[in-house]
């Protein structure tokens, strides 16, 4: 599964949401996603069985498997998943072959007419407007049959239903007709199905387990955020939570210090003529949170990166003070329909690393093997090894091709001087910029889209008269450089918890040692340690309440503390301390000092 993070554009490419195209689309793009839509089909099949006066939305393959929409007399229950799914057998079974039939629009419009599919009736009727808006003849239709099911379908398919592979159905969940709350209410059914029986079984143990290591869930648990519907989308950070943002945040900050970025920080509310200048308006304007004030639109800003080109315009450049790195941990917010949020990986406020680098030409080959260098570095903090592709030129671009040729050779000959192997997307890049995306796997083996480099020639440079003064004394150009390494903050730290399983590496855990006294006496030894390693910057919390200590070690391992330390007698006499580890491995004894010395050694290394 490939989930998405949020460019500074919409795919121009992508069709309209809840379009007649997106409609259509069957997702299918490989042999696995047309064996995943045709058993869509194979399922509406089976539930047109056995409910007769059933209405189709759409059967598409997704990641994983697939899914149908329908309009049903009631709700579903899983005793009927289970027939659907013995049905489906039953076709697979007879290996109906899967025949494509073309038929002219009027027809294709009256027979779904006649069924009552009035779902099926409106995308043809849009069919129909657009190509009348355009003054073209309708479209033929095209439909796909197996046995006694036929519908409107724009393929691909499997030779026939036998060759499905073991397949499984999930779940039910509502959802909108074409992605509209104004519009019915659908009952969604998905579904999986793989190639083999140990694909199957591979993927339900990364589904049950993925449940148990859902954020929303250990979020809850830990006390790390949480969600209220005063705000939705947006997470109320508790200590806890807070304390590993600032650790991200801080390790971040050190890596830039290094790298010579400097901070800035731009308004949140800002007006629609900056929007308009840079493009966004009419990109992004559905996604803005407009403020009307004194007869002027303003917006809570999406995203820093036209806000950055201020400062840089506040004094003339020269061509010595390039490369400027500007960094900006800015908060944005972006209306995202209610139905899309999904815990800290879907929000409507979040806040991202972002920085925007201006260059020459000369030095972007250099700045883009740096970065790509910030990326292996954060990465390597938490056990993650990051892959890269590189998106090129799309047909719709904007800006000089001279210059986009020449920023594409530049970053394949930075791919080159890292030594980094990256995987080519041409014609995938933004409009205004080559981009390169970086993704990662994760504990479970889901793909993960983390961080984002775009090399802006156009959009900031060129909109916003950006210039410096080379050395001969003439105005240029710089080529602007859009970078993010965590992304979204949330969704990142979402993904964090996912991936450990909400067990986080010492340097990020937010508590990192709970000392646990035996009895009321030994309280006092317990809170003169917690000193010690305070002093070290470790952060340990002592355990006083009442309790065995039995008790007290099970619920610092519900709360994946990394260290738990019991003192008793022996240990304060001895100031000694025997560490235990989260995952039950009983440490020898050391010295306060000594031990206190070594956690702080092994959190300053951030390893995973």
């Amino acid at each position: 599964m490939v989930e998405q993070a949020r460019p500074d554009e919409e795919l121009l490419e992508a069709p309209a949401r809840g379009s007649a195209d997106e409609l259509l689309d069957a997702g299918a793009h490989d042999a696995l996603d047309a064996m995943r839509h045709s058993a869509a089909h194979v399922m509406a099949e089976a539930v047109l069985d056995l409910f007769p006066g059933a209405k189709l939305g759409i059967g598409p393959a997704i990641a994983d498997g697939f899914y149908y929409d329908f309009d049903l007399p009631r709700p579903l229950t899983p005793a009927d998943l289970e027939s659907i799914e013995a049905r489906m057998r039953e076709s697979i079974a007879a290996d109906h072959a899967f025949v494509r039939k073309e038929v002219p629009l009027d027809e294709a419009r009256a027979a779904a007419e006649g069924q009552s599919q009035s779902y099926k009736v409106e995308i043809l009727d849009d069919l129909a407007r657009r190509a009348a808006e355009a003054g073209e003849p309708p479209p033929v239709t095209s439909f796909y049959g197996h046995g006694p099911f036929s519908d409107l379908c724009k393929g691909p398919h499997i030779a026939s239903t036998g060759k499905i592979g073991p397949l499984k159905l999930l779940s039910v969940a509502g959802a909108y007709w074409r992605g509209d709350e104004k519009r019915p209410m659908l009952q969604r059914i998905y579904g999986t199905v793989w190639e083999t029986a140990e694909d199957l079984e591979r993927y339900l143990w990364r589904r049950a387990e993925a449940k148990k290591r859902d954020h929303r869930r250990l979020g809850v648990q830990l006390d790390l955020f949480s969600f209220h519907d005063v705000s939705p989308g947006s997470a109320f950070w508790h200590p806890k939570g807070q304390t590993i943002w600032r650790t991200l945040e801080s390790a971040m900050r050190e890596l830039q210090l290094r790298r010579g970025y400097q901070e800035i920080s731009t308004p949140i509310v800002v007006s629609e003529r900056l929007w308009r200048q840079s493009g966004h308006w009419d990109l992004y304007r559905d996604n803005m949170f407009l403020v009307e004030s004194e007869g002027q639109t303003f917006s809570l800003k999406p995203m820093n990166c036209p806000e950055s080109t201020f400062i840089y315009r506040s004094r003339l450049r020269s061509y010595r003070d390039l490369p400027l790195r500007f960094s900006e941990y800015g908060r944005l917010h972006r209306n995202e329909r209610s139905g899309t949020l999904s815990g800290l990986t879907r929000v409507r406020q979040f806040i991202q690393d972002d920085a925007h680098i201006y260059v020459r030409p000369d030095q972007l080959a250099d700045e883009i093997v740096a970065l790509l260098g910030e990326v292996r570095e954060a990465y390597g903090w938490f056990g993650l090894e990051p892959r890269f592709t590189f998106a090129t030129k799309p047909d719709k671009a904007i800006g000089d091709p001279a210059l986009w040729e020449r920023a594409e050779r530049l970053t394949i000959e930075a791919f080159a001087a890292a030594d980094i192997r990256y995987e080519l997307k041409p014609k995938d890049g933004t409009f205004y910029a080559p981009k390169i995306d970086i993704y990662i796997d994760d504990a479970l083996g889901r793909e993960w889209q983390m961080a984002t480099i775009q090399i802006d020639l156009t959009m900031l440079p060129e909109r916003f008269d950006l210039t410096y003064i080379d050395e001969h004394g003439t105005e240029q150009r710089p080529i602007a450089i859009h970078r993010a390494i965590y992304g979204s903050l949330e969704r990142f730290i979402g993904i964090l918890v996912e991936h450990f399983a909400g067990a986080f590496p010492l340097w990020v855990a937010p508590v990192q040692a709970v000392i646990i006294p035996i009895a009321d006496r030994h309280v006092e030894a317990s809170r003169e340690l917690a000193a010690i390693m305070r002093v070290r910057g470790l952060r340990v919390e002592v355990d006083a309440s009442d309790g065995r200590m039995q008790n007290k070690i099970r619920v610092a391992q519900e709360q994946k503390v990394p260290y738990m330390l019991v003192l008793g007698d022996r240990e304060v006499e001895a100031r000694t301390a025997a560490p235990r580890t989260r995952a039950g491995e009983q440490q020898p004894p050391e010295a306060w000092e000594s031990l206190a010395d070594r956690l702080a050694s092994e959190a300053a290394a951030r390893g995973a």
